[in-house]
């Protein structure tokens, strides 16, 4: 059998170039023109939800989608930034004590290189560990309920900039920005207004008309011409601060800050990646290579650990940009380098011109790409599979507005850990029956009146017939289980209880356990099965495991119960080898199913370093 492939992220530099075709090049930067019409002005757009001058966003185009390019895995996903991201950004620089002053002011630029450096670190650190697989188990609910409540706080806090007010809120949360909103109405510019709808207007029609154009490009184009030549600042319309030309400066981290920041940098972390992943996802073609979520790590972490000494916003994937690489043709990573190539000139040449950039257009462009992420269909649909996920999304929802978005996030995070540990939380244990094809798992039915339940499953198999029924798992005082899966600490106790109570509902002499299921084990788990094991001797049960693999049998070997289990012949091959009461509790038939090989068969009965010994009397 040939060897599997290794990872993705293993491979070398920029792997979606592998195998690549000069024929694809022109398909390329087209895509990489088209996605930067629409990457830049929204990424601008995104630092002034982070309270930010408008040129960091534009920085956030340029390192973190080149590192992208060259460690990540999806072909189509455009690594900037989002406006998730930019809203948890502002909620932890506005939380950090030792900022104040400007949004420019330098220790705010070096708080924004300590949160983006640390929120690769993170990114990092997770990726050594492996937790690709742990860190995207955050459930749906979770993401559309946070999703819910930055759309609805994003959108709230560009209600003053739409209407030319002069106080503007970012970070401070949904309560505090609704009450600048309506302090707003007073402070009203009507020119202000009239270029607001019309961009609005303008954004709306374009994305539905014509989804191809690049419609922040072109409004944000429109905006500065009425600003250059309209003669719009003299009625009132602010303008962004002025940009500076050029790259931008290394800013070093500030150590002091760290022990402030973590807690921010890790719930925007896991954003981060959640929401890169999902959209490289979304955007995969179907021929392409599935998306690896530790190399995903790897190069989010990466993207944004150096991005981070350039002082940018921490980097994520954005679905909007990345549908738009993708509907172009997005063949591989060079349509990011290509964008990225756009934003050094648009710095380098432009940004006399982005100087006459009006707010309200900003602002505007902001509101429509917020506004989709209340997405009141994904609540609606939550309903038709499990009420408890709507309720969580909903709480996450209500505590990201009422207490912030970094306890959104962690409010959402811990609630997909209760999910995950409840549904853990069950016993993974059945009962087998003799049939004719051999052992089969028996239909669960409820216990007899006055089985004992404490631990014990709503459901389960019922009071056990005598011998010769071969309809049961039962003969001769034999009860026979089967693991349906992997124990884990989560697990092990209420399998351990409900195996008790069945061995005493069956008034079971001899229980017999099949855990070719399981290829690994724990000291707890160990432990509990020891229990078990004393638990049924005490009830006159005699306990017996068969099914054991190779490399689970080499873990076991290391606990001394397990010595004494196979000293006493208490470690059998097949179920058939069990005597009960001196005599064969089966005539030889077919084995108890075992553990696919990769080949597709079953487990052979005997299998390595399995014992096949009568019980003894």
């Amino acid at each position: 059998m040939a060897a599997p492939d290794p990872p993705r992220a293993l491979r070398g530099l920029f792997p979606t170039l592998q195998g690549y075709r000069l024929a694809s090049l022109r398909t390329d930067v087209l895509a990489g023109l088209t996605a930067g019409a629409v990457v830049v002005p929204q990424a601008m757009a995104y630092a002034t939800i982070a309270d930010l001058p408008v040129q960091y966003g534009l920085y956030t185009c340029m390192l973190p989608m080149v590192v992208y390019a060259a460690l990540g895995g999806s072909r189509a996903l455009s690594m900037s930034t989002t406006s998730t991201i930019a809203t948890l950004v502002a909620t932890s620089l506005v939380g950090l004590s030792t900022i104040s002053g400007g949004g420019d002011s330098e220790a705010r630029i070096r708080a924004l290189a300590t949160l983006t450096v640390l929120v690769g670190v993170i990114l990092l650190v997770a990726r050594a560990l492996r937790l690709g697989s742990l860190v995207q188990n955050i459930s749906h609910a979770t993401l559309t309920g946070i999703k819910a409540s930055v759309g609805l706080t994003v959108a709230v806090g560009q209600v003053p900039k739409l209407l030319g007010a002069r106080e503007t809120l970012h970070g401070h949360g949904f309560v505090p920005e609704v009450r600048a909103a309506v302090r707003a109405f007073s402070d009203v510019d009507g020119t202000t207004v009239l270029l607001s709808v019309v961009s609005l207007a303008a954004l709306v029609g374009i994305g539905r008309l014509w989804p191809r154009l690049p419609a922040p490009l072109l409004v944000v184009a429109g905006g500065i011409l009425a600003s250059a030549f309209g003669g719009i600042t003299e009625r009132g319309v602010s303008l962004v601060s002025p940009i500076p030309a050029g790259l931008p400066a290394i800013v070093l981290p500030r150590l002091g800050d760290v022990p402030h920041l973590l807690p921010a940098a890790a719930a925007i972390a896991i954003m981060a990646f959640l929401e890169s992943v999902a959209v490289a996802r979304e955007v995969r073609n179907r021929k392409d290579p599935r998306i690896d979520p530790d190399q995903e790590l790897l190069a989010v972490g990466a993207a944004s650990l150096v991005g981070g000494f350039t002082a940018v916003i921490p980097a994520a994937g954005g679905f909007s940009q990345s549908a738009v690489a993708q509907r172009a043709g997005a063949r591989s990573q060079l349509v990011s380098v290509v964008t990225a190539l756009l934003a050094v000139l648009v710095a380098l040449f432009l940004a006399p011109v982005l100087d006459h950039m009006p707010e309200a257009t900003l602002g505007a462009v902001v509101l429509v790409a917020t506004l989709g992420l209340v997405d009141v269909r994904e609540f609606r649909a939550l309903t038709r599979f499990d009420m408890s996920e709507l309720w969580i999304a909903v709480a996450t929802t209500l505590v990201g507005l009422l207490s912030g978005l970094l306890a959104g996030v962690a409010a959402g995070v811990l609630m997909t850990l209760f999910i995950v540990l409840r549904d853990l939380d069950r016993p993974q244990v059945e009962v087998l029956r003799h049939g004719p094809d051999g052992w089969e798992a028996a239909p669960d039915q409820p216990l007899p009146a006055g089985a004992p339940t404490a631990g014990v499953a709503q459901s389960t198999p019922g009071a056990l017939p005598g011998p010769g029924s071969t309809d049961t798992s039962t003969g001769a005082d034999l009860l026979v289980l089967r693991l349906r899966g992997m124990l884990y600490t989560a697990n092990v106790r209420p399998t351990v209880e409900r195996t008790a109570q069945l061995a005493r509902a069956a008034s079971a002499r001899t229980l017999v356990l099949e855990v070719s299921a399981m290829d690994w084990v724990s000291s707890t788990v160990v432990d509990e099965l020891e229990d078990l094991d004393d638990e049924l001797a005490e009830n006159g049960c005699r306990l017996y495991l068969t099914g054991v693999e190779p490399a689970l049998e080499q873990r076991l070997r290391a606990s001394d119960w397990f010595g004494e289990l196979e000293d006493q012949g208490r470690v059998v091959s097949t179920i058939d080898s069990v005597d009960v009461a001196g005599s064969s509790s089966r005539p030889p038939g077919p084995t108890p199913p075992g553990r696919p090989t990769p080949s597709g068969s079953d487990v052979p009965p005997e299998a390595p370093g399995a014992h096949s010994a009568p019980a003894p009397s």
